[in-house]
């Protein structure tokens, strides 16, 4: 029979030093928040060790906001989720008091898994090795920690001849201070444990405060787990570690990627988020930023300068140097740039070419459709294989409302083309260069909309002015 899991996420902080808008947990991180990658983690660690319960946020500041955003996440990561309420930071032990004073289902769990919400390099894979040091010794409960050259602040390991004790900064003696395995604040624990000892964890210290490193006592059936990379427990506290973390994520991103056959060209100046996904052969050039849920298919290239957030783009697919994609979606064999802007929901069907200085917005472009240089297409429907010619411009917004133009399958837009919307060409037409459009051209139509060419010999000596 499996274990049960209850998953306790500290997450009632303010992040003060932080200097933020956003509450802690809700720290933007690569097209994540903070907080998601702790339920990211602990769902991992259920699936990895067959495993069944739910992961329960303490909050606090800001707690609707952080309740909004969990809510979502937990439903991305397919977990149960649920909230306790701090109100009060008085430590720790007292988040954790809250959760179990708070939830009936918390005592009934077999252990409680604990971490915090802003050490988000912690993986499902680091706590299943820490349940797995748990199980083998049949502890009572374990602590990860690690050890480092500078200590400062964090809470010393004391191991004893039986359990161990943990030590805070503030109420370290000196030579307490001189140890260097500290606490990751990352615990796994019998729940039949903390419900036994959790209420008698005094407030006896330098902070007043109580602390959930308590629960470890010498002569008690303990022991801390020492893990060798200390930062995979770095946690956000300012900006310098914000950015310090994020670096390494994206060192992380970019070795996931390479590993699954995704060429760079320079990595180490290339910005993909966490939920970027990029097929297998593709190559991404130097300055390329990928953000959001940006999807790019198998052999295609991404090239230098690129900019894609929330898009979709097919394979053998190339976007072209410094285009801009913006919720976009891009079929497969298309060419799009250089120098060209795709606005929310604008799509391009495959085989299409949209070239430099194009900008495209809430358009369906069809298949094999080519508008080569300096157009604007807003508000458009397109068909296959239509040729739109250099300086097309759809008219689409009268001032109040925006307006639909639609081009049928296999039509010729001459350069330097408007149409005022709304307005519907057929099939076939044919619309002459210098034109402005604003009635209906049925399929098979030519339009010419220009003012005839009048020529004054001998009068150009009039306009043109010599020093």
């Amino acid at each position: 029979m499996s274990d049960s899991f209850g998953c306790v996420i500290l997450a009632a902080g303010k992040g003060t030093r932080l200097k933020l808008n956003d509450p802690k947990p809700l720290v933007p991180l690569m097209g994540r928040r903070l907080v998601d990658y702790a339920i990211e983690s602990l769902r991992d660690f259920m699936v990895d060790n067959a495993g069944n319960g739910e992961v329960n946020l303490v909050i606090g500041h800001e707690k609707e906001k952080v309740q909004e955003h969990s809510k979502k996440s937990a439903n991305k990561f397919n977990v149960e989720v649920g909230f306790s309420i701090q109100e009060k930071q008085l430590g720790t032990a007292h988040a954790l008091k809250c959760y179990f004073d708070q939830n009936e289902k918390a005592s009934k769990f077999d252990y409680t898994v604990i971490m915090c919400a802003d050490t988000p390099l912690i993986s499902g894979e680091i706590l299943s090795e820490l349940y797995e040091a748990l199980k083998k010794d049949n502890l009572d409960g374990v602590a990860a920690s690690f050890e480092t050259k500078d200590p400062t602040g964090l809470g010393r390991i004391i191991r004893c001849d039986k359990g161990f004790r943990i030590v805070e900064h503030k109420d370290a003696n000196k030579d307490e201070l001189l140890i260097n395995e500290v606490n990751s604040g990352m615990y796994i624990v019998k729940t039949s444990y903390i419900t036994k000892h959790l209420s008698n964890i005094k407030s006896e210290n330098a902070a007043g405060e109580f602390y959930l490193t308590d629960l470890f006592q010498e002569n008690s059936n303990v022991k801390p787990r020492v893990f060798e990379n200390e930062k995979t427990f770095l946690g956000v506290n300012d900006l310098a570690q914000l950015e310090q973390i994020e670096n390494l994520l994206r060192r992380r991103k970019a070795r996931s990627l390479r590993d699954a056959g995704v060429r760079f060209i320079d990595s180490r100046h290339v910005y993909i988020d966490e939920d970027v996904e990029v097929g297998f052969g593709s190559l991404i050039y130097p300055s390329v930023n990928l953000f959001g849920s940006t999807v790019i298919g198998k052999d295609s290239i991404i090239e230098i300068g690129s900019i894609l957030t929330d898009s979709k783009v097919g394979a053998n697919t190339v976007i072209k140097a410094y285009s801009t994609l913006e919720e976009a979606i891009v079929g497969d064999e298309a060419a799009i740039g250089p120098y060209a802007r795709l606005r929310p929901k604008a799509d391009v069907g495959s085989k299409s070419k949209i070239g430099n200085f194009v900008e495209i917005k809430k358009s369906k472009l069809a298949e094999g459709v080519k508008v080569s240089h300096l157009s604007y297409v807003g508000d458009a429907e397109i068909g296959e294989d239509v040729n739109i010619g250099c300086g097309f411009i759809t008219c689409n917004y009268d001032g109040a409302n925006k307006h639909i133009t639609k081009i049928g399958k296999g039509s010729f837009i001459g350069s330097d083309t408007q149409m005022i919307a709304p307005v519907t060409l057929g099939e076939e037409c044919y619309v002459a260069s210098g034109s402005t459009i604003n009635q209906d051209i049925p399929s098979g139509g030519f339009a010419i909309a220009r003012g005839r060419q009048v020529t004054k010999e001998g009068m150009a000596r009039k306009f043109i002015k010599k020093k």
